[in-house]
């Protein structure tokens, strides 16, 4: 298992940037008991060593008129390494997959799309999803609900080799 070296203000910094990353460097060096500066150095620092991979807003779906997330499960021919990494350019191309997985068992790909409407993802799952090259199986299923959605990693439950 890999060991991550981080202290607790690290660990701090990290789980408070990814619930707030539009909090201010003073509110943020505040809330871990450190004064700005050294605060900043430590951002910076994360960012670098590729512990922050970017900030981002979380939209509402719903609101922008998106009122239609699928989760599809595809099924390849060949699951040669070429023609994984074909597939999974081919998705990058594709908007309205927000997620693609490369999963280990009986389905080599879970897709997480988001559309306006039914009809919108109908037209994409006969036009584009199921015939494309390589793609031997594909079956979904609507999401009726969500009651969790909590994007990035539990930071409470990095451990190191410190600790």
């Amino acid at each position: 298992m890999h060991r991550v070296k981080l202290d607790d203000v690290d660990r701090q910094i990290l789980a408070i940037l990814q619930e707030n990353g539009r909090i201010t460097n003073v509110e943020l060096a505040k809330r871990v008991g450190i004064s700005a500066p050294p605060c900043l150095r430590r951002v910076r620092a994360l960012e670098k060593e590729g512990f922050i991979e970017g900030y981002s807003a979380t939209l509402n779906a719903k609101s922008l008129g998106f009122e239609v997330t699928v989760f599809a499960m595809v099924g390849l021919h060949s699951q040669a390494e070429a023609d994984l990494q074909a597939f999974e350019s081919l998705v990058a191309q594709w908007p309205i997959v927000r997620e693609c997985h490369m999963l280990n068992g009986e389905i080599d790909f879970i897709l997480k799309c988001v559309a306006n409407d039914l009809s919108e993802f109908q037209s994409f799952l006969t036009e584009r999803l199921t015939p494309a090259e390589n793609v031997a199986s594909v079956k979904t299923s609507l999401t009726i609900r969500t009651s969790k959605q909590q994007p990035g990693v539990p930071v409470e439950l990095l451990r190191d080799e410190n600790r």
